[in-house]
């Protein structure tokens, strides 16, 4: 029997739960402290007497943060980048950052330089690589006393040698510097790619600092096994490749509350309504996963194009503020978030919210009921339509077909949630408030692979296991166990534009976690 330790660190509460194999031993909500660190002690604690459980029996933690995508957002933490592009003659016109919110580009440093290099869609180079002027540009790198830098190349993807070439120079020349490529975070599309590696660039300090005091808090309280990071595709990443790669845990939040619910559940596809004190985040589930977003998305105003899952959010939650009478009701966009306990109606307070609506309407029992008895039916009636408006027009715009699948509602405001959704079947399964810590509690390794294969010489089913051997492993060398592994993602998309009949292909297989004890 494995002990696992599950813990998702959100903005207005820290959650944490311990399982044994499939079985929840226990669940607790903390309120998410300043410094993080605090509230994560405060939950491991709670929930480790709830469990009844001995400290050093837990084989293993997983961690679900927004700690790095609240600094993006905040604009804190974030550290001056040298933000290197290996492009010119091509793509003078769009300098790195161009499209990036200018406090964000001064919280960086605004460092940009654009030098001859890349290579054209089909692999042939526009330039050589202009060494003279990146050994000019590390020199200014050491005399600004920039500690990271971003090196990105056009069509990268295809071709990542120049990339790395432009790393190993670099490197000699300024020691210690940090160094993130953008072809081992990004896909095709240049400014998407090369933002998400500036963005990634400008965290590494963070992250460093942050997988330390993961990993103090831990051995604070007790706990000596080791632990994981969930990253937003569902799956785990050790503490190493956090420290490297901490934009890969962007949505994880959400990530975590769609396996937990897949996992409370049983249900494989599904939409996923996760309704917490200020926002409901809504996705769907294929296989179990979350499905990922097949354009761009935006983190903090910046365009990014790195596998996130297809989540977005509306204005509902737990805390959401509820004004007007029957006639002219407005549901949020507000909300009294982290204060609900003291200011809505059952708790005391003076602020109507959406939990004092759902205490009356008899749907939930917090508080104290006797302090909403006054709140007129027909304003309950109203408020009740309206919510379930709202998470009609969600659900539906995360449906892909027509098939009445069920909706999974899971936070500790799905209490919100109808019993149908439109012509959809609500299940809202035990432990549902702390689905998000299950969820990372149960994530698995994955290994993936998404780039560009000629065809020429080969066959296609050649290059497809090929692929898969490479994911395999690339997962197996990460922590899972070979015999566990399932391929979740393959597709391949023949390119017509390149030569040598080439197909891009995106595989991704998961597995369970090894040998604890290595």
């Amino acid at each position: 029997m494995v002990l696992r330790l599950g813990i998702d660190v959100g903005g207005t509460n820290t959650d944490a739960v311990i399982l044994r194999d499939r079985e929840v031993l226990a669940g607790v909500k903390s309120s998410t402290t300043e410094d993080v660190m605090s509230g994560i002690s405060a939950a491991l604690e709670a929930v480790i007497a709830k469990a009844g459980v001995a400290r050093d029996a837990i084989d293993v933690t997983m961690i679900g943060t927004t700690h790095f995508t609240n600094a993006v957002i905040e604009r804190r933490h974030l550290d001056p980048v040298a933000a290197i592009r290996l492009g010119l003659p091509a793509t003078a016109c769009l300098p790195p950052m161009v499209d990036w919110p200018e406090d964000l580009v001064e919280m960086v440093g605004g460092h940009r330089y654009m030098l001859r290099g890349g290579y054209e869609f089909d692999g042939r180079e526009i330039a050589p690589l202009d060494e003279d002027e990146l050994i000019r540009i590390a020199g200014e790198i050491t005399d600004l006393g920039i500690k990271a830098a971003a090196i990105s190349s056009v069509f990268s993807p295809i071709n990542r040698d120049m990339e790395e070439r432009a790393r190993d120079l670099l490197l000699q020349h300024c020691p210690g510097l940090s160094v993130v490529l953008s072809s081992e975070i990004g896909r095709i599309g240049l400014l998407e790619r090369e933002s998400a590696a500036i963005m990634n660039a400008s965290l590494l300090s963070l992250s460093d600092h942050t997988v330390e005091a993961f990993g103090r808090a831990l051995r604070e309280s007790g706990l000596n096994c080791p632990f994981f990071v969930t990253q937003n595709d569902g799956t785990l990443m050790a503490a190493d490749t956090v420290r490297r790669f901490p934009v890969l845990t962007f949505a994880s939040g959400p990530t975590n509350s769609m396996r937990g619910a897949a996992f409370l559940t049983g249900v494989k596809d599904a939409i996923v309504i996760d309704i917490g004190g200020t926002t409901t985040d809504v996705g769907a589930l294929q296989h179990g996963f979350p499905r990922q977003a097949a354009t761009v998305v935006d983190v903090g105003g910046v365009r990014t194009n790195f596998r996130m899952p297809d989540v977005f959010s509306i204005g509902l939650g737990g805390g959401t503020i509820v004004t007007g009478g029957p006639d002219d009701l407005t549901v949020g966009p507000k909300s009294v978030g982290y204060r609900l306990t003291t200011e809505a109606l059952c708790f005391g307070g003076d602020t109507l919210t959406t939990t004092d609506i759902a205490v009356r309407a008899g749907m939930a029992e917090v508080g104290d009921a006797s302090k909403v008895q006054s709140i007129d039916p027909a304003l309950v009636d109203a408020a009740k339509a309206r919510i379930a408006e709202m998470l009609e027009m969600a659900v539906e715009r995360s449906r892909i077909s027509p098939d009445p699948i069920p909706v999974i509602a899971v936070g500790g405001g799905s209490i919100l949630a109808p019993e149908r959704i439109g012509d959809l079947d609500v299940i809202r399964p035990e432990n549902f408030a702390v689905a998000n810590a299950v969820g990372a509690a149960i994530a698995q390794i994955s290994g993936e692979v998404d780039r560009i294969f000629a065809l020429e010489g080969t066959t296609r089913d050649q290059c497809l296991s090929a692929a898969e051997t490479e994911a395999r492993e690339t997962a197996i060398a990460a922590g899972a166990r070979a015999d566990t592994l399932t391929v979740i993602e393959r597709e391949d998309v023949p390119l017509a534009y390149l030569p040598g009949n080439a197909t891009r292909i995106h595989l991704k297989v998961v597995g369970d976690m090894g040998d604890l004890n290595v």
